[in-house]
């Protein structure tokens, strides 16, 4: 008692205690679903006057590269060879799934690839065993000069040494790499040379990290928050995950993504890998995370014993060519362009203001979805099995049809 110093020895507890205390941030995070566009007056008449096409230079491999930035995700059922060859018509990139062999890369880029390539990013991991493989792709196929470093949490160090690594061996690689949610490692990926962050953790339709984990963001305020951080020195970012409809797209590119990456939007194709099933006398096609234990099953044997899956397996209903969901998607923005005056993609940041919504879809007549509801039957070829469930005549169907191929 009566000590001049104890008013700065509280201080100091206090300060102490809260170091250690959990941090709750008060400031609400938005997702797509809570913002809707403002329109304004545009002096365009037509959507057709719209260019949703980009050009970028890249700021650590200094390649250039102009298309439309909209990237089919590296999922081995999304990112696959056929669907490649369909994006880059719409000159659309494909980040092709790391799940392909050496043989099977050089046959494609040979082949019926080679219009594709400047289109396409080769994916892979970050251990040794996946730098290894990565060599001898880029090797065999020199024409590659873009690569996507993918895993699920970016803020491991063994991740951002490997992007140094990868940036000192291929100094004119182009890198994605991700996934991150916040500015500062956002940052943090481009100084160490990174070139397009890839934003998003848990907002997938076929993840279930947020659940397993608790861990995430909500994606409309990373985007915001992770794009200004990655503007300011030069970079770009991805918006991946959590879009449901060409809607939300948009509103990524309003936020503030260069591009947006897409898996379940692209699911259920013709061109998509797996088979067609059959239930009831519908179709479907099998799409699952890479988190999953289906696909953890069918890449590294099973689900190993010190982790669980982050993901789920779910039946698509069958959509046919994968051209039209483009030209759907691509027509959307052009759309919202032309309701906030945007003459170009590049534009729609800048005459973006979003208004918050507790509702943005009248469900009256049916549930919004990411599926176009139209139902499509497969060519014969394509019905590959049937379900349990389905009648006898829609069984006796596909059986015939399977084992006249």
């Amino acid at each position: 008692q009566g000590c001049a110093c104890a008013p700065l020895c509280f201080a100091r507890l206090l300060l102490l205690l809260l170091a250690v205390m959990p941090v709750v941030e008060t400031e609400v995070k938005l997702d797509f679903k809570d913002v809707l566009f403002r329109p304004k007056r545009s002096s365009l008449s037509s959507r057709s006057q719209v260019s949703v096409g980009r050009t970028f230079e890249f700021r650590n491999s200094k390649q250039k590269w102009s298309g439309v930035p909209i990237i089919a995700a590296n999922m081995d059922t999304i990112g696959s060879f056929e669907v490649a060859e369909v994006l880059a018509r719409r000159k659309c990139i494909t980040a092709v799934h790391k799940h392909y062999s050496i043989e099977e890369w050089k046959a494609w880029a040979s082949g019926t690839g080679q219009e594709a390539l400047p289109y396409v990013a080769v994916s892979t991991g970050i251990l040794p065993r996946d730098m290894d493989k990565l060599a001898v792709i880029l090797r065999a196929v020199p024409e590659l000069k873009m690569v996507c470093i993918d895993v699920a949490n970016g803020y491991a160090e063994a991740f951002v040494q490997c992007i140094r690594d990868v940036r000192s061996r291929w100094p004119s690689l182009t890198i994605m790499a991700g996934n991150v949610v916040t500015q500062e490692m956002t940052e943090e990926l481009i100084l160490s040379g990174a070139d397009i962050i890839k934003v998003g953790i848990g907002p997938g339709s076929v993840c279930t990290t947020r659940k397993q984990t608790g861990v995430g963001y909500p994606q409309l305020s990373s985007v915001l928050e992770c794009a200004d951080a990655a503007h300011g020195l030069g970079g770009l970012v991805i918006s991946d995950g959590g879009c449901t409809c060409p809607g939300d797209v948009c509103k990524a590119f309003g936020a503030g993504a260069d591009f947006v990456m897409l898996g379940g939007m692209l699911a259920g194709h013709d061109e998509c890998a797996g088979e067609v099933v059959e239930v009831g006398g519908e179709y479907f096609k099998v799409f699952y995370g890479m988190s999953s234990d289906t696909a953890m099953k069918k890449h590294a044997g099973g689900v190993a014993e010190y982790r669980s899956s982050e993901g789920k397996t779910v039946k698509v209903p069958y959509r046919g060519p994968i051209d039209e969901t483009i030209r759907d998607i691509l027509g959307g923005m052009r759309s919202a362009c032309t309701y906030v005056g945007a003459a170009c993609l590049r534009e729609l940041p800048k005459r973006t203001t979003f208004v918050r919504v507790t509702q943005q879809l009248n469900t009256v007549f049916t549930e919004s979805t990411k599926v176009n509801p139209t139902k499509l039957t497969p060519p014969p070829a394509k019905r590959i099995r049937v379900e349990q469930g389905g009648s006898p005549e829609s069984n006796t169907r596909a059986l015939e049809s399977s084992t006249d191929q």
